[in-house]
């Protein structure tokens, strides 16, 4: 890709690469990391320990890299434009309709997950509303103020993020934590607001500084996380494998171990998500292409480290009051002394909890009620706060280290929040562009407006669904988002076989066909299971039919559903979810379908064609690796002076010159 030609300014800017890198990681590790491996916790450890590093190896750090390089070598097409290129006209409509349709629920998962975890917490909403101008600071300070200047601005950064999560504890006695106690329908929309303004901003702005900031953010709580689990030992009473991994009837998420295990913990091991940011944003903003290794192969590997953190977080937390915080409020009846009947009736041999314990823990952590937190972020933000403060601070900082755990998850998953949305913005443009082909312009302001305009309603729609869902929306809606991720993958995986295979490879093929067999196994069985299981707990279609027969025989109330309106929620979501399950494997097979049928025919000599742009050197020097050597340092002195001499290779004066004239 050449720099020159396709930097505009705002989605096209070549990126410091310890920038890019915080930027990749924090769009890649939004909420899945922190989420499934969570949710899994009721399953046991061994299992999610094993999927956590054998997957990220063998699957999810390949997926990454490979997507980026191909993009990158395409002028940073997305993934549904390349399928179309490389699959030809069916393989790629149902590329594209996967694509987009699978984009719409992760993202609005990611947003549901922030709701979930700053409903009724003033404390949240404070600190986490407060990166945002914080963001912006660092943004116009390393653009206008000082260039350059990477630790200064981290610094800057770091020290005003501290004092918000610390002033959090001020405005909790003084009426502003009124008015920012609020409530999730509310949050929804601020956040659909959120994520129009941010994805249209200039990626300079907002996006890049504060993915940066929170990068440092995220590896600095997980490696001092990790430090304090290694020095205070906690005692896990969790069991390597819990009945639940069998009997599949988890209060959490039903299903078994196999397959829903593998689409519960998508990012962290393997997710599709990860091929539409690597086709993104991402190789829109790299230097150089030998950077790739390290931003996408690298960034998998941190986000599995955060995932393996995240687990042993939960997992400390006293299983009473995990079950506690993770079942749905129609369970637990969101009520102390109901919760407290509830999880006890689960019959779990050393499970068990009373008022006290949860009242008490309520009271450490800031909250005013910690029953059905359902989303990990809670949880997870427990289970820190258990660990922290018996190194720092004592029971009296246990409130402090719960919101700082809140806001710096907050902060990530807003992160994708608005990368998945520009991406999907993007995804939207290059497909319409086909019939459009101004769309494809990323530069024209109405066509970026347009499409974001219509990315946002639709995943904002199902946000709004899931937080009106009586079943609990990330209870039902996570295993589909599992699915979609993991889906998207195997379309991902898909598209690099073919790629690969015209390149001339043949056995180097088993290290994208095997994990492309393994992920559409997992995903198709998960989509039969969602889609014809009798068992109401698994199956969409089956719950559906439930409720509409109970409907239809008088009743007013069914299970977690207590009234006839939200009977009716339910049977509308479970026909959009069962609906939207459908769609997704059955344009999924047919990627894969056409993408063997493609790749047999390259090994056959047939269709072999080349769809990769001509290659041309770079203009910009930079290091590959996150710290330079000191041969690489010389060379960038040298060549910082160079084009101190030349201004006309500056990219920014003459984007902004040509634009002008």
């Amino acid at each position: 890709m050449c720099i020159r030609d396709s930097y505009n300014g705002r989605d096209f800017v070549p990126t410091d690469r310890r920038i890019l890198y915080g930027h990749h990681f924090a769009a890649i590790a939004g909420a899945g990391p922190l989420v499934g491996p969570v949710l899994s916790a009721q399953m046991g450890y061994l299992p999610s320990t094993i999927w956590l590093i054998v997957g990220v190896i063998l699957a999810g750090a390949v997926q990454d890299y490979l997507v980026l390089v191909i993009s990158m070598r395409r002028g940073g097409r997305s993934l549904g434009q390349m399928a179309k290129d490389e699959l030809g006209r069916v393989g790629g409509i149902a590329a594209l309709v996967a694509t987009l349709t699978i984009m719409l629920i992760i993202v609005a998962i990611l947003a549901m997950v922030v709701v979930n975890s700053l409903a009724a917490s003033s404390w949240g909403v404070w600190s986490v509303g407060l990166t945002i101008p914080i963001a912006l600071l660092m943004g116009l300070y390393l653009r206008y103020l000082r260039p350059g200047k990477v630790l200064e601005v981290s610094v800057m950064g770091i020290i005003l993020l501290v004092l918000a999560i610390a002033s959090g504890a001020w405005i909790e006695n003084t009426s502003i934590a009124t008015a920012l106690h609020l409530g999730r329908p509310f949050l929804a929309w601020a956040i659909i607001i959120y994520g129009f303004v941010a994805s249209i901003l200039p990626v300079w702005m907002l996006l890049a500084p504060r993915d940066y900031l929170s990068t440092f953010m995220k590896v600095g709580v997980i490696t001092m996380l990790a430090i304090s689990i290694v020095i205070v030992r906690p005692v896990i009473s969790v069991p390597a494998m819990s009945v639940y991994a069998h009997t599949g009837t988890g209060p959490v998420f039903s299903g078994k171990l196999f397959p829903f295990l593998f689409v519960t913990i998508a990012c962290g091991a393997l997710s599709g998500f990860h091929a539409t940011i690597a086709s993104g944003t991402t190789p829109k903003l790299i230097e150089k292409e030998s950077q790739a290794r390290l931003i996408g192969y690298g960034g998998m590997l941190m986000e599995s480290f955060v995932a393996i953190m995240a687990l042993v977080a939960a997992l400390c937390v006293d299983r009473g009051i995990y079950f506690a915080m993770n079942s749905p409020a129609g369970a637990t009846g969101n009520t102390v002394q109901s919760a407290v009947n509830y999880v006890n009736s689960l019959g779990l041999t050393g499970v068990h909890t009373d008022a006290d314990a949860l009242t008490t823990t309520a009271n450490l952590v800031g909250e005013t009620s910690i029953i059905s937190r359902t989303g990990g972020a809670p949880t997870l933000a427990v289970g820190l706060a258990t660990i922290m403060h018996r190194l720092f601070g004592g029971q009296a900082m246990m409130s402090f280290w719960y919101h700082f755990a809140i806001m710096f998850e907050a902060l990530f998953i807003l992160t994708s929040v608005d990368a998945g949305t520009r991406v999907a913005r993007f995804m939207l443009s290059d497909a319409l562009g086909n019939f459009w082909p101004r769309l494809r312009d990323h530069s024209w302001k109405v066509g970026s407006w347009l499409t974001t305009a219509i990315m946002v309603a639709g995943w904002g729609s199902i946000l709004l669904m899931g937080v009106a869902d009586p079943l609990g929306g990330i209870n039902t809606l996570f295993p589909l988002f599992g699915i979609a991720n993991q889906l998207l993958a195997a379309v991902a995986l898909s598209i690099c076989l073919v790629v690969f295979a015209r390149k001339g490879h043949t056995w180097r093929l088993l290290i994208i066909v095997v994990p492309m067999i393994f992920t559409a196994v997992i995903t198709v069985y998960g989509s039969w299971l969602k889609i014809f299981s009798p068992d109401p707990r698994i199956g969409y279609w089956a719950n559906h039919m439930t409720y509409r027969r109970a409907i239809a025989a008088g009743k007013t109330s069914l299970g977690q559903a207590k009234t006839l309106d939200e009977m009716h929620t339910v049977v509308s979501n479970t026909a959009i979810q069962g609906t939207l399950s459908i769609i997704f494997v059955i344009c999924a097979l047919i990627v894969m379908v056409v993408a063997c049928i493609r790749t047999i025919q390259v090994l056959r000599g047939h269709n072999i064609i080349d769809t990769e742009d001509p290659a041309r050197h770079s203009q910009i020097f930079a290091p590959s690796g996150l710290i330079a050597n000191r041969a690489e340092r010389d060379l960038q002195a040298e060549w910082d002076s160079f084009t101190a001499k030349h201004p006309e290779l500056d990219l920014e004066n003459v984007h902004k010159t040509t634009e002008h004239a």
